[in-house]
């Protein structure tokens, strides 16, 4: 069984829904955004540092392989539309022959 979202398992709120009301005590003891801990501000300094070491992680594709994804994706497009005109095609033959049915 899932693990209820709600504190105590049930929802508060709207009590014509079927839902108590929250009481004086149980929104006493809820933690507000102001008690988390304030994240440290990154200077615009050390966020474009931060950035250029991300950007020496990155490891590029050389051009063989860049141009064997690139032929690859061309082939698979051209398969792609030649499935779909066939079976659009096909569909429309489909459909000139039971609409000839009924003249």
């Amino acid at each position: 069984m899932a693990k209820s979202k709600f504190p105590g398992g049930r929802r508060t709120g709207n009590p014509a829904a079927g839902a108590r009301p929250q009481t004086a005590s149980a929104s006493a003891a809820t933690v507000t955004v102001d008690d988390a801990p304030a994240k440290k501000k990154t200077s615009p300094a050390q966020f474009f540092s931060q950035v250029r070491a991300e950007g020496r992680k990155i490891i590029w594709p050389s051009r063989k392989e860049t141009w064997i994804t690139s032929v690859m994706v061309f082939i698979m497009v051209l398969l792609a539309a030649a499935f779909f005109w066939i079976v659009d095609w096909l569909l429309g033959q489909a459909s000139t022959i039971v609409l000839a049915i009924g003249q």
